[in-house]
C-alpha cells in the first residue's frame, strides 16, 4: 500500500505550533482521535468538545504505545508527557483540518464532494459503489460529515486509491466553506437546496450561499461543477462557472433522468440518457429522490469514465442507508425507518413513497416534530395535511409540539389522526394498535428520537 504519511516539515509548518521533542525522522502514517483504538505509533489528536475532552486520556495513549501527541497549548504543561513526541497548537480541531490539507496535498487520485440539503448521504453511498466497480474508492463511512469526520475520512486514503468521495454537512454559516478548503475537489455536486437549517441559516438563500461555497472551491481549483438544473435555486447557477456538468429531467441537461414508473412493491424504475450511453434500471431503494440522487450519481460516474454496466451492476448493490427509508419487514407488515432526520422535503419524498407502495391496505405514519424550521415552523407542519390526505387508506399517530399544528389540520378534515402529548402516551398507542396488512411509516427530526418508536414495533411482532 502506498501509504500517506505527515513528516516533520508537515508538523513544523502548522499554525502557531512548537514541537517537543519531536525528532526530524518522525512519519505519521495514522491519526486517531479515540483513545480506545490507538495502536502503536499512531498521532493521537486530543479533541475538546463540550461534553469530551481528549487531553483527559494522553497519558493513557501514551502507555498504548501512541508514536506523538497533539495537544492544546494551554494544557501541555500539565500532562508530564516527558520525552512522549508532543505537538502543541492553540487549536486542536484546527489543527486537525490543516493536517487533513496537507495529507490530501498529498493524495494523487481525485476528490468528489458532496453536499446538499437531502439525499447527500444517498448520492455519495451510490456513487461510491458505482465507483468501486472499477476504481479503488475510499468514502464517507455513514455520515461522518462535519469538521471532523471530513478530516477523519480523508486521513484513511492512500495513494493506492483512485478515489476519495466526501459528503459534507452544515447546519451553521461558514462550516461548508472551512470544509472546502481542507479538501480540494475535483468534483462538486449540490444534490438540492432545501428548507433544512433555517434556524442557523435563515432563509433558503441562506441555505444556498452556505452550500455554494463547495462550487466556488472547486472552481478555483479548477474542477468540475455538477448542477441540478431540477433544483430552482440551482438552476441559475449553471451560467457562474466555467466547468460544469448539468443533470435532471430535462432534455436540456447533459445528463438526462426519469423515473418512468413504480414496480408494485414501490421501488422507482429509472431511465438515464448520458453522452452516448443510456440505461435503464429498477432501484433497490425506495422514493422518487433517491431516483435523483441516483441520476446525480450516475451524471458523476459517466462522466468519470464508468461504463453503463459497471453503472447497473452498482446501482443494484445499494442498501438503504441505515434510517433513512430502511424497510424492515414484520409479521404480516412493512415498516419504513426513516427516523435519521427530516425536514419538509423529506417528508414530502416519504409520503410519496408510500402512495406508490400497493402491497399492503393500509397506511400508518408515526410523526415527530421537524426541528431547525425557525418561525414558519406551526406552519410547515400544518403544510404537510395537504399531501398526506392524497395517501389512500392513511392513519396517522403524532407526537411534538410542532406536529399538533398537523394534528389539528388533519382532524378538520376527519383524517383518522391521534397525537400523544407524551412518549408514554404513543407507546401505549403503538401497543394498542394492530398494524397487520400495513406499511408504516416512522419519522422525525433526530432530537425527537423516533427510532424508539420503531423498536417497540419489531419487538411488539417478533
Amino acid at each position: 500500500m502506498k501509504r500517506i504519511s505527515l513528516n516533520y516539515n508537515d508538523l513544523k509548518s502548522l499554525n502557531n505550533v512548537e514541537l517537543l521533542h519531536v525528532p526530524e525522522s518522525i512519519e505519521i502514517g495514522n491519526i486517531s482521535t479515540d483513545s480506545r483504538t490507538i495502536k502503536k505509533g499512531d498521532l493521537f489528536v486530543a479533541l475538546a468538545g463540550d461534553k469530551f475532552d481528549g487531553h483527559e486520556y494522553v497519558r493513557q495513549v501514551i502507555k498504548a504505545g501512541a508514536g506523538a501527541v497533539l495537544v492544546s497549548k494551554d494544557k501541555a504543561a500539565k500532562l508530564n508527557i516527558n520525552k512522549t513526541p508532543c505537538i502543541t497548537v492553540p487549536d486542536t480541531t484546527k489543527a486537525l483540518g490543516e493536517m487533513a490539507t496537507q495529507w490530501r496535498n498529498k493524495f494523487t487520485g481525485r476528490v468528489i464532494a458532496i453536499t446538499g440539503s437531502n439525499g447527500k448521504t444517498t448520492t455519495k453511498e451510490t456513487l461510491a459503489s458505482i465507483l468501486k466497480e472499477k476504481y479503488k474508492v475510499v468514502a464517507t463511512s455513514k455520515n461522518y460529515n462535519n469538521h471532523i469526520g471530513v478530516p477523519m475520512t480523508i486521513f484513511q486514503v492512500s495513494n493506492d486509491d483512485d478515489y476519495l468521495v466526501l459528503e459534507m454537512g452544515t447546519n451553521h454559516p461558514g462550516e461548508i466553506e472551512y470544509l472546502a478548503e481542507i479538501a480540494q475537489p475535483d468534483v462538486a455536486l449540490i444534490t438540492n437546496i432545501g428548507a433544512s437549517h433555517l434556524e442557523f441559516l435563515g432563509t433558503i438563500k441562506g441555505v444556498r450561499r452556505e452550500k455554494t461555497a463547495l462550487f466556488k472551491a472547486t472552481e478555483e481549483r479548477g474542477g468540475t461543477i455538477y448542477i441540478n438544473i431540477d433544483d430552482k435555486m440551482l438552476k441559475p447557477l449553471a451560467k457562474d462557472y466555467d466547468k460544469t456538468v448539468l443533470f435532471g429531467s430535462r432534455n436540456s441537461a447533459d445528463v438526462v433522468g426519469k423515473i418512468k414508473g413504480y414496480d408494485r412493491h414501490g421501488f422507482p424504475i429509472v431511465k438515464i440518457d448520458g453522452p452516448e450511453k443510456k440505461f435503464e434500471v429498477t432501484l433497490p431503494l425506495y422514493g422518487k429522490n433517491n431516483g435523483l440522487n441516483v441520476l446525480a450519481a450516475s451524471a458523476v460516474a459517466l462522466h468519470e469514465g464508468v461504463g453503463k454496466h459497471d453503472i447497473i451492476d452498482g446501482i443494484k448493490s445499494l442498501q438503504s442507508p441505515k434510517q433513512r427509508l430502511e424497510p424492515k419487514e414484520f409479521s404480516k407488515g412493512l415498516l419504513l425507518d426513516d427516523t435519521y432526520n427530516a425536514n419538509p422535503e423529506s417528508m414530502l419524498s416519504a409520503f410519496e413513497v408510500l402512495r406508490n407502495i400497493k402491497t399492503y391496505k393500509n397506511k400508518w405514519l408515526i410523526l415527530g416534530d421537524m426541528f431547525e424550521l425557525g418561525e414558519s415552523s406551526g406552519k410547515m407542519h400544518q403544510a404537510l395535511a395537504a399531501p398526506l390526505m392524497k395517501i389512500d387508506d392513511i392513519r396517522v399517530l403524532t407526537i411534538g409540539d410542532q406536529m399538533y399544528n398537523l394534528f389539528k389540520e388533519l382532524k378538520r378534515y376527519y383524517v383518522p389522526v391521534w397525537h400523544a402529548h407524551t412518549r408514554e402516551t404513543l407507546l401505549s398507542n403503538i401497543a394498542e394498535t394492530d398494524f397487520s396488512n400495513s406499511v408504516v411509516l416512522v419519522k422525525g427530526s433526530r432530537g425527537m428520537r423516533m427510532e424508539e418508536f420503531v423498536g417497540v414495533i419489531m419487538e411488539k411482532y417478533k
